[in-house]
């Protein structure tokens, strides 16, 4: 599938990471989702129920980031594409690529973030 709906550099605070301290204070996240499924039946009706609402992808992130803490950035995007793989399923979603960043990463050095990125299909969700 070649259509896509991407929605790229969300930012939310939350309170993930393997050590107490990074898990104490909310700190940033930044998220990129990018949905494939055919927009075609969504563009000829102008119909949001064909495609995927923004608001309501946009709403699941935000939930799982500032969700419940987990130790690692791979939990946070797989939580990300199962729900939404799971809320779009009506909708033809067919893959879903996430992408998760911590900018203030405690590492011995400077760096833009830590990130991870993955890719999933809806029978590969957990």
């Amino acid at each position: 599938m070649t259509d896509r709906i991407a929605l790229l550099n969300m930012r939310f605070a939350g309170r993930h990471g393997v050590t107490e301290e990074e898990r104490a204070t909310p700190q940033p996240f930044e998220v990129d989702v990018e949905m494939y499924l055919d927009l075609r039946p969504a563009g000829l009706t102008d119909d949001l129920t064909q495609t995927v609402d923004y608001r309501t992808a946009f709403d699941i992130c935000r939930d799982v980031v500032e969700g419940p803490s987990c130790q690692l950035l791979e939990t946070l995007a797989e939580t990300i594409a199962a729900r939404l793989l799971g809320a779009f399923a009506m909708a033809g979603l067919s893959e879903v690529v996430v992408r998760v960043r911590k900018p203030n990463v405690a590492l011995p050095g400077p760096l833009d973030a830590a990130a991870v990125e993955i890719r999933r299909r809806p029978a590969e969700t957990r």
